[in-house]
């Protein structure tokens, strides 16, 4: 199927009041698993790649390339999008590389230097028919520049996305990257001002650390794009630690990483079920959907 714009998965689950699952691409072998997924599911799915996977394999256009060839071959409805990119040249890579949205991620500058780099680089981006996603002051966690208990002000993400024409804006409302444990309660409250306030779709990063039922609430208050990665990264890590525990001569890296990638494609494939099965009805598996009608 040929690759899908990512503001037609935002869109459509924001006018549905679902989430737009997108979830983060490690390796190839985290790319096939997310796909078979969403193959499985028959749900539509944003793959992510972040800009400190790309340091990870050391440029950014082999792995996106790969991804972007999965996502063309998969009878699924998939999108690309580059994740959390500092580095404007990468930006322009991963345009060039076929990519259709980028999250522009400025947020560790200062206000307005945040918002004549994102303008800027939006207005590029626009021209070239390219999907941006911002940050207004960066979401909790990793590099401690807020805590978990930083929130956007209606106003001023207002006044942002004015400023700088994005198509969407991660927000703090209570989550925070890197969490391994799902314990997060977010505010619905500022979720649902922040919906009312804002024009463009609400993202929500460092789900990972979000309950089902707390992730179900925040998509009914208002949120639309749901960014998860340290989850779907524990289960391939946990696959692989057990697998080699229970075969400690095991060296052919294939009988070790198959089923981590069988593991990560269950657990997304749940997560997308999730995602899509609005908070005040009960979860419905594909099937029964299906079955249904």
């Amino acid at each position: 199927m040929p690759l899908v714009p990512t503001a037609s998965i935002v869109d459509a689950a924001r006018d549905a009041r679902v989430g737009a699952a997108a979830f983060n691409v490690i390796h190839l072998e985290t790319a096939e698993a997310l796909v078979t997924a969403a193959e499985r599911t028959r749900l539509p799915l944003i793959l992510q790649i972040s800009e400190n996977c790309v340091r990870y394999h050391g440029s950014l256009r082999p792995l996106t390339k790969a991804t972007l060839a999965l996502a063309e071959e998969s009878t699924a409805r998939i999108a690309v999008h580059l994740d959390h990119l500092t580095d404007t040249e990468l930006v322009h890579q991963g345009v060039a590389a076929g990519a259709g949205s980028v999250m522009v991620d400025a947020s560790a500058l200062p206000y307005e230097q945040n918002v004549a780099t994102t303008a800027a680089l939006t207005a590029w981006c626009h021209e070239r028919d390219v999907y941006v996603e911002a940050e207004l002051g960066e979401v909790g966690g990793k590099d401690g520049v807020h805590a978990p208990g930083a929130r956007t002000d209606p106003g001023e993400a207002l006044a942002f996305v004015r400023a700088t024409g994005v198509d969407a804006l991660a927000v703090a409302v209570g989550s925070s990257h890197a969490m391994r444990e799902r314990t997060a309660e977010l505010d619905k409250d500022l979720i649902a001002a922040l919906r009312a306030a804002l024009p463009v779709p609400l993202v929500l990063h460092g789900s990972s650390g979000v309950p089902d039922d707390e992730l179900r609430r925040a998509i009914a208050a208002g949120m639309t794009k749901i960014n998860i990665s340290t989850h779907l990264v524990s289960v391939f890590t946990r696959s692989i630690r057990q697998t080699l525990d229970g075969d400690p001569a095991l060296v052919d890296s294939r009988k070790y990483v198959k089923p981590a990638r069988e593991a990560v494609a269950q657990e997304a494939a749940r997560l997308l079920e999730v995602l899509n099965t609005p908070a005040a009805a009960p979860a419905l598996r594909r099937t029964e959907v299906i079955a249904g009608g």
